[in-house]
């Protein structure tokens, strides 16, 4: 096991139906998906993009996609932030990010931004790949150990967000050209499209993609293998 591995844990078919139905995994694959299958009511796609754990997961998008901060703010102990409320977020995210690429011997820089209403911490350098991992999974967990230091030193849920190595950009760039793509396919076909599994933040940004194509989006299953169906007009 790696150094970096060794840090990341301490801190942290394809199946055939008739010809129609396939699994994938990659960006820009598609599922054709009966229309009468059960899907959990979403409709347009305009949720605020978050991939994180602390963020409560309900049975609707709103609360899966979004966090459901409108819903569970009070519960949570989340409150209204201010510009120096998320400064000060990023000012301990940073911090802690810090502290593990000095303990995984590894060279980064790492900018602070606001953006709306989260915190943005990056990290940017050229040997980062082991702490962002397959689709982004080891990027999610550390994400999570941050917020988790944030929430233990303010007091308060947050919605920071980690980004290393500009994974998120180019995730969020791939996605929308899969979601716009896919939502062309089911226009011209008019027949559902159901996606490969992708985590809260993926999702979103598909479902975004696709409301800007002018088509509906829904999400079916459960975690981890929830994904975006896309609905044809009417």
């Amino acid at each position: 096991m790696s150094q970096q591995d060794d840090v990341a844990g301490q801190h942290a078919g394809q199946q055939d139906r008739d010809g129609e139905s396939h699994e994938y995994d990659e960006p820009g694959s598609v599922q054709t998906m009966d229309s009468g299958s059960d899907l959990d009511g979403r409709a347009g796609g305009r949720l605020d993009e978050d991939g994180g754990l602390l963020d409560d997961e309900g049975d609707d998008d709103a609360a899966d996609d979004a966090g459901s901060d409108a819903a569970a703010d009070g519960a949570n102990g989340r409150r209204s932030h201010s510009v120096a409320d998320l400064e000060f977020e990023g000012e301990i995210a940073a911090d802690y990010i810090e502290g593990l690429l000095d303990v995984a011997d590894l060279d980064g820089d790492i900018d602070m931004d606001v953006e709306g209403d989260r915190a943005v911490v990056s990290v940017v350098g050229a040997t980062l790949d082991e702490l962002v991992g397959r689709r982004g999974e080891v990027l999610e967990a550390l994400q999570e150990l941050t917020r988790l230091a944030v929430h233990q030193r303010t007091g308060y849920r947050t919605r920071m967000m980690l980004d290393i190595g500009g994974y998120r950009q180019r995730r969020r760039t791939e996605l929308a050209e899969a979601g716009t793509d896919a939502a062309e396919e089911v226009r011209r076909t008019g027949v559902p499209k159901k996606l490969w599994p992708m985590n809260p933040f993926e999702r979103k940004i598909v479902h975004d993609a696709v409301a800007a194509a002018g088509l509906r989006s829904e999400s079916e299953g459960e975690e981890p293998d929830r994904r975006v169906v896309i609905l044809p007009v009417g």
